[in-house]
C-alpha cells in the first residue's frame, strides 16, 4: 500500500515512473513499509522534449496491456502494473525463502510484446475463468490473496475491459482493497 501512495507522490510531484515490477517494489515486515525503488525510466509529466527511452518501457511481464499495445505511458499503466506485480507473486511464492521452481507465465518473459498483450487480456476479461485460474495457479500461501486479486480485477479492468480514461480514484479504491486484503490476512494468520 505504501508503494502506491509513493507512486501516487511521484504523480503529484509530475514524475511517472513507468517501471512497476516485482524488483523495484520493496516491502518490509514494518505496516505501510513499502517504497519503490529505481528510477531510470520515470519521466517529468510536463517534459517539453522526448526523454529519448524506448516507447515501450518497463519489465514486459508486469506491463500494462495498453503499454505492451505501444499507447504512450501514463499513471494508469503502472496502477495496472501494480496488478500484474501482485497477480506473479501469487503463482511463484511459495512463502518464505520458497518459490515455485516453474510456472506456465515464465514463458511470459519471452513473449513478443503483442502476443503478451492478447494472453493478458485474455486472462481479466471474464471473472468466471479469471476466478478459475486463479483458484488452480495461485500458490497454497496465496491462496487467501483470491478475494483480493478479483476485488482488483475489478477496480483495474471493469467489467473486464480495459480502462478508457484516467481515473486518480483508482489509486484510492486499489488502496482500500489492498488495506482489507492486509486486514484479513492479519486476523487469519493470528
Amino acid at each position: 500500500m505504501a508503494d502506491e501512495a509513493g507512486h501516487e507522490s511521484l504523480l503529484d510531484a509530475k514524475i511517472l515512473y513507468r517501471d512497476i515490477s516485482i524488483g523495484n517494489v520493496m516491502l518490509a515486515m514494518a505496516e505501510d513499509d513499502g517504497f519503490l525503488i529505481d528510477l531510470d525510466l520515470a519521466i517529468k509529466i510536463d517534459r517539453e522534449n522526448a526523454s529519448g527511452a524506448p516507447s515501450k518501457t518497463g519489465t514486459k511481464v508486469f506491463m500494462a496491456i495498453g503499454a505492451l499495445y505501444g499507447e504512450d505511458h501514463n499513471f494508469m499503466h503502472d496502477l495496472e502494473s501494480f496488478f500484474w506485480v501482485l497477480f506473479w507473486v501469487c503463482v511463484h511464492w511459495n512463502g518464505p525463502g520458497r518459490s515455485r521452481s516453474k510456472t506456465k507465465y515464465d514463458s511470459w518473459n519471452y513473449e513478443p510484446t503483442q502476443k503478451l498483450a492478447e494472453i493478458k487480456k485474455g486472462k481479466v476479461d471474464e471473472e468466471d475463468k479469471f476466478t478459475e485460474e486463479v483458484e488452480k495457479e495461485f500458490t497454497a500461501q496465496c491462496k487467501p490473496l483470491i478475494p483480493c486479486i478479483q476485488e482488483l480485477r475489478e477496480a483495474v479492468f471493469p467489467g473486464g475491459k480495459r480502462w478508457l480514461t484516467e481515473d486518480r480514484q483508482l489509486y484510492s479504491r486499489m488502496k482500500s482493497v489492498l488495506q482489507r486484503a492486509i486486514e484479513t490476512l492479519d486476523t487469519t494468520v493470528q
